[in-house]
């Protein structure tokens, strides 16, 4: 057995030791390549929310007041990494020359799509029989609140719509 003359400990442990080193030297670079991402992912916060993206919906110069359109528009959706471009509507009322309000699409109670009704005036949830005003009250059924309402941005008689905010208000 041959002996290091310097520490006086047989070659065959001082390999062993260095072996042993390596691999826990190993483990540990493969421990924080794996541990950093996700200490970042956990412990930083995601980036600050972006500025609310605005869709063109239509014009709205030749709308006539308190006579409901649903306007037809494209909206970006993100989805993880994934950006989607969907194709959605919202009512759009005309309740004076400068005031404009867009509903979102679907039925406070359960999400159905509701219609304008011409005839009544007032918008009709054929599933559950919620009618809602032309200003978005409910007038009778069973939903909770008034319609939910898109935030809006008037630009050269263009509408444009922004964020969908659900209604606080009980009915």
């Amino acid at each position: 057995m041959a002996v290091t003359e310097q520490s006086g400990v047989p070659a065959s442990v001082a390999r062993r030791r260095f072996y042993v080193g390596m691999i826990y030297g190993l483990w540990s670079l493969i421990a924080s390549a794996l541990s950093i991402p996700a200490a970042i992912y956990l412990l930083i916060p995601p980036k600050l929310r972006r500025l609310p993206e605005w869709a063109e919906a239509g014009d709205v110069s030749k709308l006539e007041p308190r006579a409901p359109v649903e306007m037809v528009f494209r909206q970006n959706r993100v989805d993880g990494w994934k950006i989607q471009s969907e194709k959605t509507t919202a009512w759009v009322v005309k309740l004076g020359d400068s005031q404009v309000v867009a509903y979102g699409p679907q039925c406070t109670h359960l999400g159905c799509a509701y219609r304008w009704d011409d005839d009544r005036n007032y918008f009709l949830c054929p599933c559950h029989t919620s009618v809602f005003s032309v200003d978005g009250a409910v007038v009778s059924g069973p939903a909770p609140r008034p319609l939910d309402r898109y935030e809006i941005k008037l630009e050269n008689g263009r509408l444009l719509l922004g964020e969908l905010h659900q209604s606080k208000e009980k009915a």
